[in-house]
């Protein structure tokens, strides 16, 4: 397994932190959704925007993995030992 591919796995995890990492972009108060400021509901979107990408970038590495265990078992049995 390489771990250059996993990386761009774990690219996914910045785009969160890009995301809210300069409040300036998302700190006013239009438009509103549901009578809350952008503001806010800018910032909870991206929790759960942040879930589902950790959650896919779980899965994505479990495939990976789980290919390559399945294309190197010898390599697995050394490990466990």
């Amino acid at each position: 397994m390489t771990t250059r591919g996993l990386r761009r796995w774990y690219l996914l995890l910045a785009i969160p932190f890009v995301g809210l990492l300069y409040p300036p972009l998302y700190a006013k108060h239009d438009p509103e959704l549901f009578g809350f400021p952008f503001f806010y509901w800018y910032q909870l979107a991206w929790v759960f925007l942040a879930a589902g990408l950790c959650a896919l970038s779980f899965l994505l590495l479990k495939r990976e993995h789980d290919a390559y265990a399945r294309s190197h078992p010898h390599d697995e049995q050394e490990s466990a030992q």
